[in-house]
């Protein structure tokens, strides 16, 4: 299971290094895409279909949410094989849209690895820490 936070730097040439422990959980074969609130996503191969599955259900006809999910989602997605130390490339598109600098975390979330500006996190985590018995309230009442 992916958990935890980890910081990483990211090079002028767009390069950082996944932290080691998300890496043997992830292996060699690796997708990166646009994620949503800006950050990006790191997924295997066999967590792909299934992550793709959860946010666009199954169903049969594309509707316009399904298509834009799609769009977002795959038009932005990569395979990536890391090197023999763990590290990889970034896209220029994809520093751009998660607005990443040289500080950076990356958050295992179970089946996910999430990629994030280190100041932006930060003031997320202000935001999300403000509001976390109200979410945990709202999970349960749903899960009744």
């Amino acid at each position: 299971m992916l958990i935890g936070s980890y910081t990483s730097t990211l090079s002028s040439k767009r390069r950082t290094a996944i932290p080691k422990k998300f890496l043997e959980i992830l292996g060699k074969e690796i997708i990166l895409a646009k994620w949503y609130e800006e950050c990006l996503v790191i997924v295997n191969k066999e967590v792909w279909e299934a992550l793709l599955n959860k946010l666009s259900g199954k169903a049969e006809i594309a509707t316009k949410p399904v298509r834009d999910t799609d769009r977002f989602i795959l038009g932005s997605a990569y395979e990536i094989e890391p090197d023999n130390q763990g590290r990889i490339i970034l896209p220029v598109n994809l520093v751009e849209y998660a607005d990443l600098k040289e500080n950076l975390i990356f958050l295992g979330l179970k089946d996910r690895v999430e990629i994030w500006n280190k100041d932006i996190w930060e003031e997320k985590e202000k935001e999300i820490s403000t509001k976390a018995s109200e979410y945990i309230e709202k999970i349960a009442n749903e899960t009744k």
